[in-house]
């Protein structure tokens, strides 16, 4: 039998061995939040997660267990807050979760970590919590730590996204809860996903800037922020394979002597 490369599966005394190899641990920082009348709420989770389990096979690394809960959803790359279902963080709240894993796995032992975000509003939390991490782990003597903090929709090949996009890549932002995701949704768990109820009140027409308080109007009533009926597995499964190849390539250069 193949042995699991998720962390929450191994014994404690499985997990230091694999300290003691070096082992590089993945943590998938996601987000519970609307994605359309059609999918889960979970996808947030699921792609990152599914990804880093593909690259820790590679590399022989481990996932952490994935942080279900990111920073406030965004109109412009997630629909916003205004869902039934979507439940976030405030951003200081994140930040110090994710703080405290990395440091938390520091102590155990591990000296190379990868943040995986798999929400678009992640990122600045993220780098934040690594900064601040890294800063107190140095504090209490532990060095030597090196953390790659990664997007995974940045690794993709050119290739795929014309293959999918014929017309031109509309861009990540806007592909909320659409064609990318859902595809890969499909390949990765079908049952939560309903092509039936694939909405066609997109794309978003957004201005390029943010007004505080939100103006309603720009948003499609659906939160799919662009087309996904054309979404399907195999077009999920060549987005999967890009990512894990192109993720491994950057994770091995990153975490290069």
């Amino acid at each position: 039998m193949r042995e699991t490369v998720m962390m929450a599966d191994l014994s404690w005394t499985r997990f230091a061995e694999k300290v003691s190899e070096n082992v590089t641990v993945f943590i998938p920082v996601g987000a519970t939040e609307q994605h359309g009348p059609h999918m889960g709420l979970g996808v947030d989770v699921i792609i990152p997660t599914a990804i880093c389990e593909g690259v820790a096979r590679n590399i022989n690394g481990l996932v952490a267990p994935a942080i279900p809960y990111g920073y406030k959803s965004q109109p412009r790359s997630g629909g916003g807050q205004t869902f039934p279902g979507t439940v976030s963080l405030e951003l200081h709240t994140l930040t110090l979760v994710v703080r405290d894993v990395i440091i938390g796995l520091g102590r155990s032992g591990i000296r190379r970590i990868v943040i995986a975000c798999g929400h678009f509003e992640n990122v600045w939390p993220c780098i934040e919590a690594i900064d601040l991490a890294l800063r107190d782990l140095l504090r209490d003597g532990i060095d030597g730590m090196t953390v790659l903090r990664l997007e995974y929709w940045d690794h993709v090949r050119r290739e795929t996204h014309d293959r999918l996009f014929p017309e031109g890549f509309p861009g990540t932002e806007l592909e909320h809860a659409a064609l990318l995701e859902t595809s890969m949704i499909l390949k990765l768990r079908p049952d939560i996903v309903d092509m039936s109820k694939v909405p066609s009140d997109g794309p978003a027409q957004f201005p390029a800037y943010d007004r505080y308080p939100k103006v309603a109007g720009y948003l499609p009533p659906s939160g799919v922020l662009a087309p996904a009926d054309r979404a399907t597995a195999g077009q999920g499964q060549w987005l999967l394979d890009d990512h894990i190849e192109q993720v491994t390539k950057a994770v091995r250069e990153g975490f290069a002597e």
